[in-house]
């Protein structure tokens, strides 16, 4: 018997690492299954064995880069117990990945996760238990904790997004607005936790 074909070899994992190298080279239009079959040097066929054309390729590869941040994110709180060293530390950690891989934070924080969906459910829950440690709300209700998620998140990545958009035009430092951001958010859950 000779060697198996690299078509043949191939498995999800081949893919989806294949797939994030050409979204870090070439930004998210290079996130399709004809790219991604080029640059593991077979045709785009052999893909599909795996994975479901393009929505497919773009979901795996989002739920990838989903799981890489929460261990980063994990990692970085992980010895820290100070609910506003967690927040800062946190909220720096997902701006530094931002900065370094510009193309993955786009993807990641532009797919829309369903709850249906097991898989994405599970990220949904560890991002839910992500932030609960991290700022230590357990004492609020599913609710409160899914206002505060959603506040945190829309203040970070929509402070990401226009900083990486070059939108802050205005002669005040990024640093120092990204710190204050941060003290209103704290002040922010304070107010919901006591609602």
């Amino acid at each position: 018997m000779g060697r198996p074909t690299k078509e043949n070899s191939l498995t999800p994992e081949d893919v989806v690492e294949a797939a994030i190298a050409c979204l870090d080279q070439e930004g998210e239009a290079a996130l399709g299954v004809n790219r991604v079959a080029r640059a593991l040097g077979i045709k785009p066929p052999a893909i599909y064995k795996h994975l479901d054309g393009n929505p497919g390729l773009q979901r795996a590869v989002a739920l990838h880069i989903w799981r890489d941040y929460l261990t980063l994110c994990q990692q970085h709180i992980a010895p820290l117990s100070d609910p506003k060293q967690l927040l800062q530390v946190g909220a720096q950690t997902t701006r530094s990945f931002a900065h370094a891989y510009p193309a993955r934070f786009r993807v990641m924080s532009h797919y829309q996760m369903r709850p249906t969906d097991p898989e994405e459910a599970e990220i949904i829950q560890a991002s839910l238990h992500f932030f609960q440690a991290a700022l230590q709300l357990y004492d609020l209700s599913e609710t409160a904790l899914i206002d505060v998620m959603r506040l945190v998140n829309a203040a970070l990545y929509g402070f990401i997004i226009k900083e990486q958009s070059d939108l802050m035009t205005l002669d005040r430092s990024t640093d120092a607005s990204f710190e204050v951001m941060l003290e209103a958010l704290l002040v922010a859950i304070d107010y919901i936790r006591s609602r």
